[in-house]
């Protein structure tokens, strides 16, 4: 263990496609999606204390979620949840986070890491933080962990690097938005492009840097608590300043303006875990290739199926192929798989015409 290593985990999303489990008072890195017996946060938390010390990984979370926070990780202090008062997107809150922690360590060195991705082998996973932070100790370098595209997927951003680069680190050439599918496919053929995970490492100084340099503005609102920070006036300017911070994610705001950029290609599973259809892809499938949290299932020419329901429900399904069914509490939904992108239309729907409190 490093007294230099540190993470933000973030944990402030919303979660809406994974919707009726998944709402603004109870988002999905809270719940046990895979019926593992650990909550998504729970996971990543004790997957990143393998390597940084548990001190130093800070949960970034939404102010109304501090409570759930401390109760399913009672292992951290108040110390480590630092709050949004406001959903400004990912670049505010990380260039938050880092001014804090380099008030508090100026050699730290960082990982930004998602609270709801899924990744089995851990072991591999600590191994290539390991590798981009002793990079980002030595080389005023941004770095991301890039995934090996299995299918020309439309739902991620790519990440093009340099393919005369024999070294396991290599340097990005730029990043590309979600493509259509023949793009996406066109991009697997150069086999130069990764799928762009949102995990990033740096030195905090270097990411301080870049913000100051591509960022200026956002810079000036948050360099001018530093004297706030890590005391009990912090709160308040918080409460005050967060707010006018623009709503920019950390890829417009500094990855894709610089120059400094490295990735490197993960060599372990991963699986983000944004949709219904994510999670069945991930879930062991019964013999009828039906996906099942909790419940207990008696299907009928039913195949293709996510299913979850409270523990150990019975359910059964007749003729249903390909479908999203979740039952909780006073919502029930049965969706097409195919169709699961409009989940956040159908949220709508419900809060329009049933009210805000059924998301």
């Amino acid at each position: 263990m490093k007294k230099n290593y540190y993470a933000i985990l973030m944990a402030g999303g919303v979660g809406s496609r994974f919707w009726p489990v998944s709402t603004e008072e109870f988002p999905k890195q809270f719940h046990d999606m895979l019926g593992t017996g650990d909550t998504l946060i729970q996971k990543t938390f004790h997957r990143l204390a393998k390597l940084i010390p548990q001190e130093n990984i800070f949960i970034l979370t939404n102010a109304r979620y501090n409570d759930l926070v401390l109760e399913q990780l009672p292992e951290v202090t108040q110390r480590q949840v630092v709050l949004e008062p406001a959903m400004r997107n990912t670049a505010p809150c990380i260039l938050y986070a880092s001014l804090k922690i380099q008030k508090e360590n100026p050699d730290a060195v960082m990982i930004v890491a998602p609270s709801d991705h899924w990744i089995e082998d851990e072991d591999t996973f600590s191994k290539n933080v390991e590798q981009a932070f002793e990079f980002c100790s030595e080389n005023d370098a941004l770095m991301t962990l890039g995934i090996q595209p299995t299918f020309p997927n439309t739902g991620y951003g790519y990440i093009e690097y340099d393919k005369t680069s024999a070294e396991a680190i290599k340097p990005v050439n730029q990043f590309r938005e979600k493509p259509d599918y023949e793009t996406a496919k066109a991009f697997i053929s150069q086999g130069n492009f990764l799928w762009n995970a949102g995990i990033f490492m740096w030195s905090v100084k270097t990411v301080i840097n870049t913000f100051q340099k591509n960022q200026p503005e956002l810079f000036e609102l948050f360099k001018s608590g530093i004297s706030a920070y890590n005391t009990n006036a912090e709160a308040d300017f918080i409460k005050e300043n967060y707010p006018k911070a623009e709503n920019i994610s950390v890829d417009y705001a500094i990855m894709e303006k610089s120059k400094n950029v490295y990735v490197i290609a993960a060599e372990f599973d991963w699986n983000d875990l944004g949709t219904w259809g994510s999670l069945y892809d991930k879930l062991d499938k019964t013999e009828n290739g039906n996906a099942v949290v909790n419940a207990r299932v008696l299907p009928e020419d039913a195949s293709g199926n996510m299913i979850r329901t409270k523990k150990d429900k019975i359910v059964v399904i007749d003729g249903l192929q390909d479908y999203i069914i979740v039952d909780k509490e006073e919502v029930l939904l049965i969706f097409p798989k195919s169709k699961e992108q409009d989940i956040k239309k159908v949220l709508q729907n419900v809060r329009d015409k049933f009210g805000e409190q059924y998301g």
